[in-house]
């Protein structure tokens, strides 16, 4: 949707777990906890003010039997100014944050086809997680607009503490794709206009451990909290509750928790959280249960997230709950801990924080990192006393708030010591609950989050003088090929060069009508030697550059190549088998070095007739997938099956919206055969290898008298391309 509206146009990335705008399904899994809740309060929070004039959350679009259909609705309003925006990718099914890599630069492809499609004019780019950064990323150099970034949660911590943890490195990178990551969250930090950060713990301890920690400026701005749900526990002691679905809500949980506790008037020890590993909440089962007094003291309530079955969850989640539950067998906790199988984020969550209030109880956070701790100021809100991990923001939310207890997590007995700390003295108990309802409300608003947040945007924007700086990168490649409506692509050995004046006059057109139409050239030739070539012919440089064969694109030189193609095109490729394959084959004599690419084998071969057959035959039998280009009857490519000029041309359409009717794709030999198939206009040069003869009385296809670019210019005035551009 096109805002109408003066300000800014705000694109937020947040790619994995489950987004919608009501009854949000927070900690079903490891990938919907607090990022799902932070991204959507951002969005509403930006939303309402006056200098915004649109909010668009882009996440993954789901269609999966096993999950609401609410997923797979490609646009969702939130409010007047903020919108869901659902891209597909990697297919329909829900898969979990790590599996989604291979498919984000299809995700970018389909993203910019939608801006194109609504007419949007993005003035910033907002990453969340490094998946959301990647794609934030990509956009934000292609469209030349500021990208800013927020973590969540990085990938070296994590791995300093599976590390610790016992797990291998080869082990946490089959799982998590480990080694990706940590190369992204490094090029995310080249690119960064900021970071917005929650802490400057965060910054130090954690952004600290990369090689470009330095690049980037940080922004510390912790997140706001909704305080009209995490109200305090006496509200409710005097009658001031909201709504009665929070009376519905408390007895709801009530009953769920009175199911586990043979005595339930105890003080509540509560831990809430994702069923991840890194929770640590065994932790806090150890030091409960290892502790007779603290067992007779309090009730312990664990929620790990939503479920049915532990059967039937992700591994690492399965794992966790299994673990849990044999700890308290363990210990034989019955009758001492509840583990329940759900609770509703939006009025059961607060009430829990209450119910721990009212009961003189404590929250607990045991994370063995936790890089923010939206947890705690929740139960901070309500006015439950906080026992949390001393590695991560807790500190400075403890330092803010003074609300709680910094503990070494990683031992069982500090925890339960902590804890007794606080229940056994209800002095220090008024004093640590009366703090956070204070300090929360002081220290942690939304609204003090946007101001800090649109200031500095702003600043990046230049919104007011109506342009977009951005200091690393200044080209705007994304916001040309949007305006374009026609595209003129072509080879260049022996069809765009080798008649000087007319490659001029050929030149002199396309500048004329460069505001409505693009040019570009498909070749066999590497980048850097069509670049050079062209730069000697006086070539005006091509919006984009189709390179060896069709297999790598290039917008702008080498500035901006299409890692989506690339990612595309890589699937099934098998270059070292087919190598191998062919190396004892005594007609094939592989090419210069300098024409080999990761995309592409290159041969000199002669009496095509005689030896294709056998080639195919060969890569057939042993389940090659991939494509054979034959040319000037002596050149012999193989690609991967999904690559040629005229599969690159039918990307690019759909990539940024031109329909195949608007591109005119010039050639003389049979490399550029398939890019004259189907939709776009074909012009076959005057001076045309025998190869092309085939494609005679094709429908599209011109065949020029004049050679080369001479036979360009003819072809465009055959067609009245350049006439049809206005």
């Amino acid at each position: 949707m096109k805002s109408t509206k003066k300000g800014l146009n705000l694109l937020m990335f947040s790619v994995h777990g489950l987004i919608r705008s009501e009854n949000i399904e927070m900690g079903r899994d490891a990938d919907t906890g607090g990022q799902v809740k932070y991204v959507l309060e951002l969005a509403r929070a930006l939303g309402k003010r006056e200098n915004v004039a649109r909010v668009d959350l882009f996440t993954r679009m789901i269609r999966d039997r096993t999950v609401s259909s609410d997923y797979a609705v490609e646009k969702e309003e939130i409010s007047e100014k903020v919108r869901i925006v659902r891209i597909p990718c990697g297919g329909g099914k829900y898969i979990r944050k790590e599996l989604i890599w291979p498919h984000l630069d299809e995700y970018v492809d389909k993203t910019l086809k939608f801006i194109k499609r609504e007419g949007m004019e993005p003035d910033l780019f907002h990453g969340h997680y490094a998946d959301g950064g990647y794609v934030a990323k990509m956009l934000a150099s292609l469209f030349g607009a500021p990208f800013v970034f927020t973590g969540h949660s990085l990938g070296r911590n994590k791995l300093q503490k599976l590390l610790e943890g016992g797990m291998t490195e080869a082990e946490i990178d089959k799982k998590f794709r480990m080694k990706h990551r940590l190369e992204v969250e490094e090029k995310i930090l080249t690119a960064a206009q900021f970071v917005i950060t929650s802490t400057g713990q965060e910054i130090k301890h954690q952004y600290g451990l990369y090689d470009n920690k330095n690049y980037p400026q940080y922004i510390i701005n912790p997140p706001g909290l909704e305080i009209e749900r995490f109200f305090p526990y006496y509200d409710e002691q005097i009658g001031e509750i909201r709504e009665e679905s929070y009376r519905q809500a408390k007895v709801a949980i009530l009953n769920e928790l009175n199911r586990f506790f043979m005595q339930p008037d105890k003080p509540l020890i509560l831990a809430l959280s994702r069923p991840e590993k890194r929770k640590n909440v065994g932790a806090l089962i150890q030091a409960y249960g290892e502790n007779q007094e603290l067992r007779a003291l309090a009730n312990l309530a664990i929620f790990l997230g939503i479920r049915k079955d532990i059967a039937q969850l992700e591994e690492n989640e399965r794992t966790v709950l299994t673990d849990t539950l044999l700890l308290m067998d363990k210990f034989d906790l019955y009758g001492k801990m509840a583990i329940p199988k759900k609770h509703d984020f939006t009025f059961e969550v607060p009430e829990l924080y209450r119910i721990a209030a009212e009961s003189q109880g404590v929250f607990v956070n045991p994370a063995l990192v936790e890089p923010f701790g939206l947890t705690l100021l929740e139960a901070g809100a309500c006015g439950t006393p906080i026992v949390a991990t001393n590695d991560g923001g807790p500190i400075d939310i403890i330092g803010n708030c003074e609300n709680g207890v910094l503990v070494d997590v990683s031992d069982p007995a500090k925890i339960c010591q902590a804890i007794k700390s606080i229940i056994i003295d209800p002095e220090l108990w008024r004093k640590y609950s009366s703090n956070g309802i204070n300090n929360v409300r002081k220290h942690y608003s939304w609204d003090a989050h946007v101001d800090r947040y649109l200031e500095k945007v702003t600043q990046l924007t230049g919104k007011k003088a109506h342009k977009v700086v951005s200091p690393r990168e200044s080209s705007r490649v994304a916001k040309r090929l949007m305006h374009l409506n026609r595209l003129v692509i072509s080879d260049i050995d022996n069809t765009l060069t080798g008649d000087t004046k007319a490659l001029n006059e050929l030149m002199e057109n396309l500048r004329q009508h460069r505001p409505n139409v693009g040019f570009g050239v498909a070749t066999g030739r590497t980048i850097d030697s069509a670049l050079d070539y062209l730069g000697k012919q006086n070539v005006d440089p091509p919006d984009i550059i189709i390179s060896s064969v069709g297999t790598e694109i290039y917008y702008e030189g080498v500035k901006y190549p299409d890692t989506g193609w690339a990612a595309h095109i890589r699937q099934k490729w098998q270059k070292s088998k087919i190598k191998q394959l062919l190396a004892g084959l005594d007609f094939l004599r592989p090419q210069k070095d300098d024409f080999e690419r990761e995309f592409k084998i290159s041969y000199l071969m002669e009496n095509k007739d005689r030896y294709l057959t056998q080639i195919h035959q060969l890569l057939t039998e042993n389940r090659c997938q991939y494509t054979l280009i034959y040319s000037h009857e002596a050149y012999l490519d193989i690609l991967p099956q999904r690559a040629s000029k005229g599969k690159a041309i039918r990307y690019i359409g759909y990539k940024w919206n031109i329909p195949m009717e608007n591109f005119l794709v010039c050639g003389d030999s049979g490399n550029d055969e398939e890019m004259m198939k189907g939709d776009p206009r074909g012009v076959v040069v005057g001076n045309y290898s025998p190869e092309l003869e085939k494609l005679k009385g094709k429908r599209g296809v011109y065949f020029a008298k004049m050679n080369y670019a001479a036979g360009i210019l003819e072809g465009i005035r055959h067609y009245q391309f350049l006439q049809s551009s206005k």
